[in-house]
């Protein structure tokens, strides 16, 4: 299809969706996103994105939407719903490729779920496919790609895979975690996803099906997550543990609701494997290993939690808005800002100077505390302190941290080098305000399974008194130097 042809996407907010989007633009595809709330996503789309009002269960909301569009990317569905998401699974594809006909749209692209048509599948699957047919009875030619299991940090059944892993070194598990399912790399996905722009398709539709090479369970890719984490894991097999029982479980124990859980549990009791193989012969696409998948996962991980701003990501006061911080994947984020009457360039000065003999801002004699146990523990301490009195450069060592990143009179990251279950970092960001300049302070914890959370929660009242005293400490020595 022309690069110059409009190409509509729905579910931009979500998971694939909102993966999917920037790749489009870099690519040069003109794209139009459809929005129940725009506002909520103009801010953050990429720049000539077009943001339009509409709701796939709103069927006069999208006849305009559709307007000029090409081809169109179904990627909604409602299993977080707390009514019947088949119904309104089903009306949001009846609606979307009515409107499609009738606008002239050539191609509906749709990711849907593996599972033998033949078989007896769960609700969700069942779901899955039946809005692939009504996507295709309105007579829109449809390219329906179904996959298993996505491995991606950010999905779904990953992110309950690293819950399970890393707070459980004991897990009672039933029989869905020996189901058999063909993962696919988030990567291999949207590689999928953009070439179906381009797959000769002879105006028929097209149901592919699509996966990693390897054939796995569950249970398997929780112990090679673990492997990958360090992490040593024990797993007891039990006979009875109903879907009920188990998404109760998972509410407990991982960030799924319960509803989703149970949902997403009925589909794990049946394999879910790449049975066409069309995939191979329509795409020039070789999908990468579990193996490779989850240390994509989370190398990617740390790339984007690298590129995140947490003064855009949080609230305009700059406290922590739960007790123990916020959640970035597995990462707890306590972070907090303040204003300071000093420009930036004097503000990130102070921050410049931390450590060494100017120390810490506040409580130096706890930092000291900390530099002996690690020293006990055979760490480095605090001993190390700093190449220069004023200026930083990245890989400095710093005390106990080692520089990160850092931008002048914009950022600093330094890296903990302490002996601690799991890594930690320390965020400076300064940037200009009204009167001065905004000093936001970001603590950032990579717990390393159970011990790296109840390590994080017991020190954490004692992070409230020194990272609230360090950032009360560097804006007066900001403000004095200043003055």
């Amino acid at each position: 299809m022309s690069a110059t042809k409009l190409i509509l996407v729905t579910g931009a907010t979500g998971y694939v969706g909102g993966r999917l989007l920037p790749l489009l633009v870099q690519a040069g595809r003109r794209v139009r996103c459809l929005a129940r709330q725009p506002e909520r996503l103009s801010s953050r789309v990429p720049a000539g994105v077009e943001v339009v009002l509409g709701d796939v269960l709103d069927a006069a909301s999208l006849p305009q939407a559709m307007q000029g569009v090409e081809a169109a990317y179904y990627l909604v569905h409602s299993m977080g719903t707390t009514g019947s998401f088949e119904e309104q699974d089903r009306r949001a594809a009846d609606n979307f490729a009515a409107a499609a006909q009738a606008a002239g749209v050539q191609r509906i692209i749709y990711l849907g779920g593996l599972g033998e048509d033949e078989m007896e599948l769960s609700a969700h699957l069942r779901s899955r496919h039946e809005v692939g047919e009504r996507l295709r009875a309105q007579g829109v030619p449809v390219v329906e790609f179904r996959a298993s299991i996505i491995i991606g940090s950010g999905s779904l059944s990953f992110e309950m895979i690293r819950a399970l892993v890393e707070r459980l070194p004991v897990m009672v598990t039933p029989r869905w975690v020996r189901v058999t399912a063909q993962p696919i790399a988030i990567g291999d996905v949207l590689a999928y996803l953009r070439a179906a722009l381009a797959v000769e398709t002879g105006n028929r539709s097209l149901t592919i099906e699509i996966g990693g090479p390897d054939q796995v369970s569950y249970g398997e890719l929780m112990r090679e997550y673990a492997r990958q984490r360090g992490l040593r894991r024990w797993m007891i097999p039990v006979p009875l543990l109903t879907p009920r029982l188990s998404s109760l479980w998972l509410g407990l124990v991982t960030p799924l609701y319960a509803r989703v859980g149970r949902k997403l549990i009925d589909s794990l009791r049946y394999p879910t494997v790449v049975r066409n193989v069309s995939a191979q012969r329509l795409f020039p696409i070789r999908p990468i290993g579990v193996r490779e998948a989850i240390a994509s996962a989370l190398r990617n991980e740390d790339s984007s939690f690298a590129e995140t701003r947490w003064s855009d990501a949080l609230s305009a006061a700059g406290v922590s808005r739960l007790w123990g911080g916020m959640r970035f994947g597995n990462r707890l984020v306590d972070s907090r800002a303040r204003q300071v009457t000093a420009a930036p360039a004097a503000v990130f000065a102070a921050v410049e100077r931390i450590g060494g003999a100017t120390g810490w801002y506040y409580a130096n004699w706890l930092w000291t505390v900390r530099g002996w146990l690690d020293l006990l523990l055979g760490g480095v301490g605090m001993r190390r302190g700093r190449r220069d009195p004023e200026r930083l450069l990245a890989g400095d060592t710093l005390d106990c941290w080692r520089v990160e990143c850092i931008e002048p009179s914009k950022r600093l990251r330094l890296a903990a080098e302490m002996k601690l279950p799991g890594r930690a970092w320390l965020e400076f960001e300064v940037q200009p305000h009204r009167d001065g300049s905004r000093l936001r302070q970001t603590a950032t914890f990579d717990p390393l399974g159970l011990w790296g959370l109840a390590y994080w929660y017991g020190v954490w009242p004692l992070h409230q008194l020194v990272f609230a005293g360090m950032l009360h400490g560097v804006a007066r020595a900001a403000e004095d130097r200043r003055r």
